[in-house]
């Protein structure tokens, strides 16, 4: 830890520092996140700040605010609470060419994508800059992320994300550049000749990222680099796998979709790749476990023999809905569960399992009214209101009766009506306590729905299976259906994700300069 004077004093805003990057998907979340792990573990005060994010993949805050998942990654990464100045505002593509506009955590309206570029964002960026004047205020550190490529030359006349927000900021910028893509030097040099002088001198070096192989054979290519810009490499970060650590976009899902054997001593596990899915994280925990085949499917010729199907969120219901009775996938639901299979839904999923879809306001969705997989006597209406707030409570299903602690996040518009007479509803939840935060009531009331035998359930809470003993349980009875012996114990995934955050800082402070980035932080 640092001493206390060599703290930034009170009287004085937190210091900046960008990271870019030469394309989506080159690394920035994750480097962001592991200079927030550092920093903080060098006694810096740190939080990120990411001004604009599009994503479906989304966190709640403490208080039941959304916004973006990897900013309430990198929160987490500092050890702190995640606000919604850290990522004010938050895009979640609802359409082809539209946008549900979340502003510090509350839904704004829907945007079409010309409309929100000419009439929104000029409102944005002075939003954006308050958010980062106030965590300035608070924080020793603030770390910013960046979005796609500062070289988009159609976007950056309204630019509010990359080198406008740098400017703001007064940041120092680190440009991120993915070399297992391949033409490394070319992206990275291709990327400053498109920038203005003053954007270019902004940059301060670079990270290479995702590097395999002798880094020595790459260093005549640094040496030239670094000749030709004039700026210094920061680091080279070999390839690092099997990081558990949530990714944010869906292009992600790719490296999940294989082809899997069937075997009886595995449980497999088939996740419907919806068009809009979203919260997608919510199976992490199943990558990890030992015995499970987890896969992405979006085609029939996919699906080969799973023991269970999860339906995961949704941005627009009803079109992932119709998509899926399009693709066939609906019959092969309802076929497996004919044949005794099991089935969870899980927000958007969990809708699709009702009778009956409406949505009159097109809150959603330009269809009005849909039917359902109609497993269960609901009907789900979407309202304009969305609910978002952190949930607890607990569960006896699969435990043999006695209660199992659950937590999670609850993100949704729709709302569930049943119809005659109520399901079984496995679970019992209320409003998270949360040490030094205002903490809501405490009556609990049941949720979600589940079939007699426990083989199809659904409910609203984003992160059940993040919770060990509830996964293992209902793991440990699919296995036995399958006539397979309960496993005990060994995935604490919330342990393991810590250790993650260890792993990453470590990883970064071995392979990059960090006096020099010190240096450029000016602390």
């Amino acid at each position: 830890m640092l001493a206390d004077d060599k703290r930034i004093t009170d009287h004085q805003i937190g210091r900046t520092i960008m990271i870019q990057g030469t394309a989506s998907d080159v690394g920035k979340s994750l480097v962001t996140a592991a200079l927030c792990r550092i920093f903080t573990g060098d006694g810096w005060k740190t939080a990120p700040f990411k001004s604009q994010n599009m994503s479906l993949n989304s966190y709640v805050t403490w208080d039941g605010k959304e916004i973006g998942r990897a900013q309430g990654m990198q929160a987490d990464a500092c050890g702190i609470l995640a606000t919604t100045d850290m990522n004010p505002i938050l895009l979640k593509p609802t359409k082809e060419m539209s946008s549900q506009v979340v502003v510090h955590g509350v839904p704004l309206k829907e945007f079409e994508a010309r409309e929100y570029r000419e009439e929104y964002l000029p409102i944005a960026g002075g939003i954006v800059r308050e958010s980062l004047g106030r965590l300035r205020q608070d924080f020793d550190i603030v770390v910013l992320e960046g979005a796609g490529s500062p070289a988009e030359i159609n976007l950056k006349d309204r630019d509010i994300v990359n080198m406008r927000m740098a400017a703001w900021a007064d940041a120092p910028v680190i440009l991120v550049a993915d070399i297992d893509r391949g033409g490394v030097f070319a992206s990275i040099v291709g990327t400053l000749e498109l920038l203005e002088p003053e954007e270019r001198d902004r940059i301060r070096g670079f990270i290479i990222n995702k590097f395999r192989g002798d880094v020595s054979l790459l260093k005549p290519g640094l040496d030239w680099l670094e000749e030709r810009t004039g700026k210094p490499v920061f680091g080279v970060l070999p390839y690092l796998n099997g990081l558990e650590l949530e990714d944010e976009d869906s292009l992600s899902l790719h490296h999940l979709n294989v082809n899997v054997q069937s075997g009886r001593d595995v449980v497999e596990i088939a996740v419907i790749r919806f068009p809009l899915i979203s919260n997608f994280t919510d199976v992490d925990p199943l990558r990890f476990e030992q015995d499970v085949q987890l896969r992405f499917i979006d085609q029939p010729q996919q699906w080969g023999n799973p023991d269970v199907v999860i339906l995961p969120g949704s941005k627009n219901t009803i079109a992932d809905l119709l998509w899926v009775r399009e693709q066939g996938l609906a019959d092969l639901i309802l076929n497996h569960i004919a044949r005794g299979g099991a089935v969870v839904g899980l927000c958007g999923g969990y809708e699709m399992l009702g009778e009956k879809l409406l949505d009159p306001l097109g809150v959603e969705s330009n269809q009005q009214e849909s039917g359902g997989l109609n497993l269960f006597p609901f009907e789900v209406e979407f309202l304009q209101t969305k609910r978002t707030v952190r949930v607890e409570g607990f569960t006896e299903l699969y435990s043999s009766g006695e209660e199992t602690y659950i937590e999670g996040y609850e993100i949704h518009m729709g709302v569930v009506r049943h119809l005659i007479t109520k399901p079984l509803q496995p679970f019992n939840i209320r409003k998270k306590s949360v040490q030094g935060a205002e903490v809501g009531g405490s009556d609990y009331e049941a949720e979600g729905v589940m079939t007699d035998d426990g083989r199809v359930w659904g409910t609203f809470i984003h992160g059940i299976l993040h919770n060990d003993d509830f996964r293992l349980n209902w793991l440990n009875d699919v296995r036995k259906l399958k006539g397979l012996p309960p496993l005990h114990a060994d995935l604490r995934f919330n342990e393991r994700r810590e250790a993650a955050f260890d792993t990453l800082a470590e990883h970064v402070r071995k392979h990059v300069n960090l006096p020099l980035i010190y240096e450029t932080l000016g602390v």
